[in-house]
């Protein structure tokens, strides 16, 4: 019998997002949007290019390479970064995040330029009648700066991805005045943004449709809609699929959710959701290089991978619970590992190149130390056994590894 066959999905009954249906763009924020936490550090160019290596792996469509207006380290690391990707052939298509200002829409030309890599320009400005009341910006400014910005860009041969901050808190109107005068004046993407992570699933699912039916139709251009999203409200991954369900292209998201405040959308959940959802081209696509990617993000940036954190977090695929543990020990002696993957696991570790893993605590079965004797090729004494149980039944934790040897070789002098 199909492992489908015998999990009764109740995820597919209603699923706005279906394999075969639209395909779905990712664009990688780790090394841009994620080092504005205040507890990271700024990674050194060679594990940048490193992380970028791993993007590429993971079949990530899209980064963003930085911001070379903020200053001359920032500039060359876009630069080192841009000819990378040049000289490594890849398909990772870079963009640059630009204020809407000359000074920061020229270096991305000028990177552009000198290493002959198309890097679309993320410009960006705040929207939200908070932001305007704080700024004390007017509707009028806020139109011009749009106008001028992308206007600029275009004439420098820039494609341009045009940003507002605080989209999910924005009027109505502000929203419609200017998408519509970016896409008017040359922008072909537009980025709908969480910026505070306010936002809820249905309101995204309104702000989307809004921005679809008002601005996106009536332009009759074609134009990739994206959405940016942050996790203040614990939302960051829902809000991201009401965005494609509602007609968003694209998701910005980093690797383990790092970013300003409790961080961006989680770039490594958006990979494995879609990839068991089944949605192209991420059903296809190889992730058993994400551990590999989360981690050295968050060996380079200092952020830790809690424990429990899903799919990459050291607990996620480890049991020491006695019902649960026999359940995967009885599928891995049926010699079936995938079953043994999904008795007990909403994620198919194998997938991900990782496997299910049973350990011994207060909580373990006698089933859990047999298995964890034979899978290290300890001979199963029952005075092993025992002496393990016994100890493990005291503790307050999992035994380490030295515990439990140490109780086979105790045992093992006291049969003698």
């Amino acid at each position: 019998m199909k492992h489908h066959q015998l999990i009764h999905d109740w995820n597919t009954q209603q699923a706005a997002l279906k394999p075969g249906g639209k395909r779905v763009l990712l664009n990688d924020e780790s090394l841009r949007d994620g080092l504005q936490s205040p507890s990271v550090k700024d990674p050194t160019i060679e594990q940048k290019i490193e992380i970028l290596h791993l993007m590429e792996s993971l079949g990530i469509n899209m980064l963003d390479i930085g911001l070379p207006g903020a200053g001359p380290r920032a500039y060359g690391d876009v630069e080192r970064l841009a000819r990378e990707i040049a000289s490594a052939k890849m398909k990772i298509k870079p963009n640059c995040a630009a204020r809407t200002h000359k000074n920061d829409i020229t270096p991305v030309a000028e990177i552009s330029q000198k290493t002959g890599v198309a890097i679309e320009c993320a410009t960006f400005i705040g929207s939200s009648p908070i932001r305007r009341y704080t700024e004390d910006w007017s509707d009028d400014f806020l139109q011009k700066t749009t106008a001028e910005a992308v206007t600029y860009a275009r004439s420098l041969g820039l494609d341009v991805m045009y940003v507002t901050e605080d989209t999910s808190r924005c009027d109505p109107e502000t929203v419609k005045r200017l998408y519509t005068t970016a896409i008017e004046c040359g922008a072909r993407a537009i980025v709908v943004c969480d910026t505070c992570g306010h936002a809820t699933p249905d309101g995204v699912r309104a702000l989307i449709t809004f921005v679809m039916t008002q601005v996106v139709e009536p332009s009759g251009e074609k134009i990739r809609v994206d959405w940016h999203g942050h996790c203040d409200r614990g939302l960051a991954i829902a809000n991201s699929f009401a965005a494609l369900e509602a007609g968003a292209d694209c998701v910005h998201a980093c690797a383990i959710g790092i970013g300003e405040r409790v961080g961006n959308t989680q770039m490594d959940q958006m990979l494995v959701n879609l990839k068991l959802m089944g949605i192209s081209p991420w059903a296809e696509q190889d992730l058993s290089k994400l551990k590999e990617y989360c981690e050295k993000v968050s060996q380079y940036t200092g952020v830790p991978i809690p424990k429990n954190y899903p799919v990459v977090g050291a607990d996620a695929f480890r049991t020491a619970t006695g019902v649960h543990a026999s359940a995967v020990i009885k599928a891995i002696k049926k010699g079936d590992r995938a079953l043994a993957d999904e008795v007990y696991s909403g994620v198919p570790a194998s997938e991900f190149g990782m496997q299910q893993t049973i350990e011994v605590g207060p909580m373990s079965g006698k089933s859990n130390i047999i298995h964890w004797l034979e899978t290290r090729g300890v001979a199963l004494e029952d005075t092993y056994i025992e002496k393990i149980y016994a100890r493990a039944k005291k503790s307050d934790r999992l035994l380490t590894e030295a515990e439990i040897m140490e109780c086979c070789q105790g045992a093992a002098k006291g049969a003698d």
